[in-house]
């Protein structure tokens, strides 16, 4: 046997049964399970990779719930993958389902996905979708075929269309030499005076009756339209399409000398004149001769409608997976069920919808068709009736409709029995015993360490982002800040199981892959603040096997480390990891004294550091200033003798800063901001400094820079002035004196410090500065102060808001924050 000669269609009994699809397309699933109902073949050939032939019978499983795709992935190398994604509507699916519940042999017949996977990286281009996934090859739908691959395969050139003939791809005689590849069904629809793809195909293959008298019929007219683009555009610009069309010839003739012709193959209609076709045996053997290949590996895993989306950049995708799901689904009434379906939806969300907005939506989409010609509504006559009736012309609820029904997050699921890396089962596991199912949807988790469950729970997140397995991010808590309470921001997406694939190679267990690759990262960083963070990942992961190693190398180069900047941003990190230290019950003694003496060495070399900077450099130093000022306080909390004196210390280097000439103003104005909030400098000393600072003898931009340290920078410097109208009176008097020639340089610094400023504490300021000196009351320097303010805090009056402060920020005495509210208060 030389060549597949059988046409599809009514002429099936002179070769193998044909069956063209559009992949992912309701109608074409339908009409594939009523051509094999009349066919009966012997066995099924299905466009996909043939590793998958011994994963097949898993999809009779009743723990396997479409949509679920087919994950491959290079053993050496997994984050090499390519998926084949599978729903419930897509003709591939049915087929499979169909043979196996007749007993009989279905089989994958494309290019084998060794050689798919070594061609993305080595070979052959294909063009990369949004995602970076590699765009499949064409389809009916000449958008990418569904049943091939689209995966995590590394990116390579633009793969358009060659230079040649018909037979390569090229241009036909008198065809431009710029051809671009083809989407058959936009030509077909063209042809048919349509300006919308989809509603062409809409018309002619969903809205279709199932009652067809012949049910070859379609697929022998989508054949024939198929064929003559073939020959008007050749490959239309998939230059990959000649070898996998060669192997799939190649399988067809193999099960033909197995099963005979009683045979069936399902692919993309865009194939079919191409298997049709009469070439010798060793010609396309010649294509298929030194293809590249890798080993790999292939299972079964979850995939979501939303990934089958073409937005979410899968080449073969489909604007309206749920939709078509939907219409697939409905046995009678799809337009009805679906406007109920989109009413339930509106309702959870507090609309008022009714069943007569139901009825009357049902009428108006039957009008549109009939006005537009169409044989039913489609969707987007559904869509059209959804906004005027049930949204009133609003496309803020209508957008809701479209993201949860018309695209949806249905995910599907697939049976523990499924071949997977033992990575994979271990989350699973521990997905299972934490009660931390996946889902597509994103949802915020709150989580309480003092709960053994919230705990593991915790341990699990942090450990996966460690591994580069981005299920949950962490959130900002909207309730308590104890560093008991987490809250995290989940969502499931399928390429997260070639994320577990590729961190398989640190372990078999998560715990034990998460210590692996922490210790790795540990010896090969390069800065010390990137030990510093990971010594806080690794304490927040709970990954004691790997914090010695961390610790010695944290040691190692902090000890060799003179840059005061690397010193002062790798501190805060070490601070954090100690108070989740302490949370979670870590010893974290070695931890404790390796922070102690990178503070000291901060101490000593901060001041020389900040001598001589620019405005950017100042800036940066500034903002080093700042964090280890927050984490000398956290160090001294609840600290022993051994480091009781820090922030005396601390205190002492701020001092010096304050006072140095040769220091930029922005890190003066912030140190004496600092001294001031710490309670170590009495107001009217900072009143005074402002005064030197403020005088003529001072560059205006200078005073500008010193002001920016004092009440900017987010550090509530406006409330400050506020309640400090000396110190308000004192940027007044400076402002209104700074020399006109002078003003300009000056205003883009005081802008920036000003507008980080809430909009009520703005207006404020200008109240105050509109009604004058004479009105605030207040002396400009060395008077008894703004009136309305004792020259004493009250610590009687300010004890007395605590208990409010308390009921408004969600604390209690468990939290251990009443000392806070306290220090608050007073």
């Amino acid at each position: 046997m030389t060549g597949v000669d059988g046409p599809s269609g009514a002429a099936a009994d002179e070769g193998p049964l044909l069956l063209g699809v559009r992949h992912h397309g309701p109608g074409s699933a339908r009409a594939v399970r009523a051509a094999l109902d009349s066919a009966r073949p012997r066995a099924v050939l299905i466009e996909g990779p043939p590793e998958a032939d011994p994963l097949v019978p898993l999809a009779a499983d009743e723990e396997m719930r479409p949509p679920v795709a087919l994950l491959a992935h290079a053993v050496d190398e997994p984050g090499r993958s390519a998926f084949w994604p599978l729903a419930e509507f897509s003709p591939e699916w049915v087929a499979i389902r169909w043979a196996l519940e007749h007993g009989v042999p279905a089989r994958f017949i494309d290019l084998p996905a060794a050689h798919t996977l070594a061609w993305e990286g080595d070979g052959p281009a294909s063009r990369q979708g949004e995602t970076g996934e590699a765009e499949p090859e064409p389809s009916a739908d000449g958008r990418g075929d569904g049943a091939g691959p689209t995966g995590a395969a590394e990116p390579g050139p633009d793969g358009g269309p060659e230079d040649g003939g018909p037979e390569d791809g090229g241009p036909e005689d008198g065809e431009p030499e710029d051809t671009v590849r083809v989407d058959p069904i936009a030509v077909l629809a063209r042809t048919a005076g349509y300006d919308d793809p989809e509603r062409w195909w809409e018309d002619v293959v969903e809205h279709r009756g199932a009652g067809t008298a012949d049910a070859l019929a379609p697929f022998a007219v989508l054949d024939e339209a198929m064929g003559a683009l073939r020959e008007a555009y050749g490959t239309g610009g998939h230059e990959r399409d000649l070898v996998r069309e060669a192997y799939m010839r190649l399988q067809v003739r193999a099960a033909r000398r197995e099963f005979g012709r009683d045979v069936a193959v399902v692919c993309g209609a865009w194939h079919v004149p191409a298997l049709r076709r009469r070439t010798p045996v060793a010609a396309d053997r010649a294509l298929l001769k030194g293809l590249p290949r890798v080993k790999a590996d292939m299972t079964w895993v979850p995939w979501t409608h939303r990934r089958l989306s073409r937005a979410s950049g899968y080449g073969a995708g489909i604007d309206s997976p749920g939709w078509y799901g939907h219409l697939f689904a409905a046995s009678d009434r799809p337009v009805e069920r679906w406007l109920t379906r989109v009413a339930g939806l509106l309702r959870e969300e507090g609309r008022i919808v009714s069943s007569a907005h139901v009825i009357e939506a049902v009428r108006l989409a039957g009008t549109l068709a009939a006005l537009r010609g169409r044989p039913l509504p489609g969707l987007s006559e559904t869509t059209d009736a959804v906004r005027a009736v049930m949204c009133e012309g609003s496309d803020v609820p209508l957008a809701l409709v479209h993201d949860r029904l018309v695209v949806g997050d249905v995910l599907g699921e697939v049976p523990v029995s499924a071949p997977a890396v033992p990575l994979q089962r271990d989350l699973t596991r521990l997905q299972k015993r934490l009660r931390l199912k996946p889902e597509p949807q994103e949802r915020e988790l709150e989580l309480d360490l003092r709960r053994e469950t919230d705990a593991g729970r915790s341990r699990l997140l942090h450990r996966l982002r460690l591994l580069g397995i981005g299920w949950g991010e962490p959130a900002v808590s909207r309730g308590s800040t104890g560093t008991f309470r987490e809250t995290w921001r989940l969502r499931w997406d399928p390429e997260l199981a070639v994320r577990v694939a590729e961190a398989g190679v640190w372990g078999t267990t998560v715990l034990g892959a998460a210590t692996a690759k922490a210790e790795a990262e540990a010896v090969a960083a390069q800065a010390l603040a990137e030990v510093t963070a990971l010594a806080e990942r690794c304490l927040r992961a709970e990954l004691s096997d790997a914090l010695p190693v961390v610790m010695r190398v944290l040691a190692d180069r902090a000890a060799l480390d003179a840059d005061v900047g690397h010193l002062a941003q790798a501190l805060p990190a070490l601070v954090r990891a100690l108070r989740y230290g302490d949370v979670r019950g870590t010893d974290t003694r070695a931890l404790a004294e390796v922070a102690t003496g990178l503070a000291e060495r901060v101490f000593v070399g901060l001041p020389p550091a900040c001598a001589a900077l620019d405005a950017e450099a100042a800036e940066e130093m500034r903002r080093h200033l700042d964090a280890v000022h927050g984490a000398v306080g956290l160090l001294e909390e609840g600290a022993g003798a051994a480091r009781g004196g820090l922030r005396v210390r601390w205190c002492s280097v701020l001092r010096v800063l304050s006072g140095r000439d040769t220091v930029p103003g922005v890190i003066r104005g912030r140190a004496v901001r600092l001294l001031l909030d710490d309670g170590e400098l009495a107001q009217a000393e900072s009143a005074r400094l402002m005064g030197l600072v403020l005088s003529p003898g001072t560059a205006p931009a200078d005073a500008a820079a010193w002001i920016e340290g004092f009440v900017g920078g987010g550090s509530g410097g406006g409330m400050l002035l506020v309640h400090d109208e000396r110190l308000l009176g004192l940027v007044d008097a400076w402002l209104t004196g700074v020399p006109a020639d002078a003003f300009t340089d000056v205003l883009p610094l005081l802008r920036r410090t000003f507008s980080a400023y809430e909009p009520g504490v703005r207006r404020t300021l200008g109240e105050l500065v509109r009604r004058g000196p004479g009105a605030r009351g207040g002396a400009v320097a060395g008077g008894s102060g703004p009136s309305g303010f004792a020259v004493e805090r009250d610590a009687g009056r300010a004890d007395a808001v605590v208990p409010v402060l308390r009921l408004l920020l969600g604390a209690d005495a468990a939290d251990g924050g009443a000392d806070d509210l306290v220090g608050v208060g007073r």
